[in-house]
């Protein structure tokens, strides 16, 4: 079976400025994959390099079995032709209309075509919504906004979700609450999963492998448990330590 995502020696940035360099990434389907990393080491950069929005300088993209042509500037058809391959987009701000309500913001989300995922399968992975949605999104919490994008992503029954900063500006309780929906999302419907994550601990308990990233190139790979078993590769992505020689798992 191909991988959701393999990214092959990445580098991309905006305009001609590469912010990630040489990244080797992939996610199979059914998995669900931490990208870590301290704030600037490229993570959200490495996500809109997938989904079109970052200039990709060098280096190969396939999405779901297909190698993404080279694109010397954004196109918004390049990013349209992303999401028709299946491959949805939470980004860190999450991406909603604000003036709309929840389930005008869900139905905005349903494919034209093709099997679109039940709302009864929606509520199962967010009940919060069942009570909001003839609210709009601007007057939700931020831990219901956050629902409300991810399941208007999942919708579309995606084959690869990408998912940025889910936690930003959540609670942690509802960080806890939310990041194993993004488990039941990958081994219900197959899809692979790519979350960037600041709550390390939370996201390695529900993760199958992770990559950290540091000053844009990938410092550690591994599987979980490699990551749970080596603090000192996650102390120096974040604090800037000195880096372990062991460098990749």
């Amino acid at each position: 079976m191909s991988a959701a995502l393999a990214l092959d020696g990445l580098t991309a940035g905006y305009g001609d400025v590469p912010v990630v360099h040489d990244v080797d990434l992939f996610v199979d389907a059914g998995e669900v994959v931490a990208l870590l990393g301290a704030n600037g080491a490229g993570k959200t950069t490495t996500l809109l390099a997938v989904s079109g929005l970052a200039q990709r300088i060098s280096g190969d993209i396939a999405l779901l079995g297909k190698t993404a042509p080279a694109r010397r500037r954004r196109s918004l058809a390049g990013v349209w032709r992303t999401a028709r391959l299946g491959v949805a987009h939470v980004p860190e701000d999450r991406g909603l209309f604000f003036d709309l309500t929840a389930a005008e913001n869900l139905r905005l989300g349903r494919p034209r075509r093709g099997d679109a995922v039940a709302m009864e399968q929606i509520l199962d992975w967010f009940p919060p919504l069942a009570k909001v949605l003839d609210r709009k999104a601007g007057q939700l919490s931020g831990g219901e906004q956050q629902m409300l994008a991810l399941a208007r992503a999942v919708v579309s029954r995606p084959r690869l979700l990408l998912v940025d900063e889910m936690s930003l500006g959540l609670a942690p309780i509802i960080v806890k609450r939310l990041l194993p929906v993004l488990r039941s999302i990958a081994d219900e419907t197959g899809a692979g999963v790519l979350v960037v994550e600041q709550h390390v601990p939370l996201v390695l308990s529900i993760a199958d492998r992770a990559y950290l990233l540091r000053r844009g190139r990938v410092a550690f790979s591994g599987t979980a448990d490699e990551f749970r078993e080596r603090p000192d590769v996650i102390e120096a992505g974040y604090l800037g330590a000195p880096q372990p020689p062991s460098g990749t798992g």
